[in-house]
C-alpha cells in the first residue's frame, strides 16, 4: 500500500470561496480515478501557526496506481489549480509494509 499526503498553504489573497472550491474539486476526484483505494481531503480546523490550509491523504495499491492518478487529466487540472493558488505545497509518499 502506498500513502500519498499533500498539504497546501494558500496565498493570502485567495478567498474562502476559492479555498472551498479547491477542496470541492479535490473531493470530486474520488470515484473518478479507479486507482484510488481511499481518499480524504479537508480544510485545517486548528489554525495553528504551523498549519497548512488544506490537507489530502490518499492510498493506492502501489506506485503504479499513484502514477496513474498523477497522470489522470482530472488530477492534472486540479493539481494545476492548487499550484496557482498556493504559496507552498508539500507532499510525502510512503509505502506501508
Amino acid at each position: 500500500m502506498l500513502t500519498h499526503i499533500v498539504v497546501w498553504k494558500y496565498k493570502p489573497e485567495v478567498s474562502e470561496e476559492g479555498r472551498r472550491g479547491h477542496v470541492e474539486r479535490l473531493r470530486a476526484l474520488e470515484g473518478r480515478i479507479p486507482e484510488i483505494q481511499s481518499f480524504a481531503v479537508g480544510p485545517d480546523v486548528l489554525g495553528l501557526p504551523r498549519s497548512y490550509h488544506t490537507g489530502l491523504v490518499a492510498t493506492f495499491r502501489n506506485r503504479a496506481g499513484l502514477a496513474a492518478y498523477d497522470a489522470h487529466p482530472e488530477h492534472q487540472a486540479v493539481a494545476q489549480l492548487g499550484r496557482t493558488i498556493s504559496e507552498h505545497v508539500a507532499s510525502v509518499d510512503f509505502e506501508d509494509d
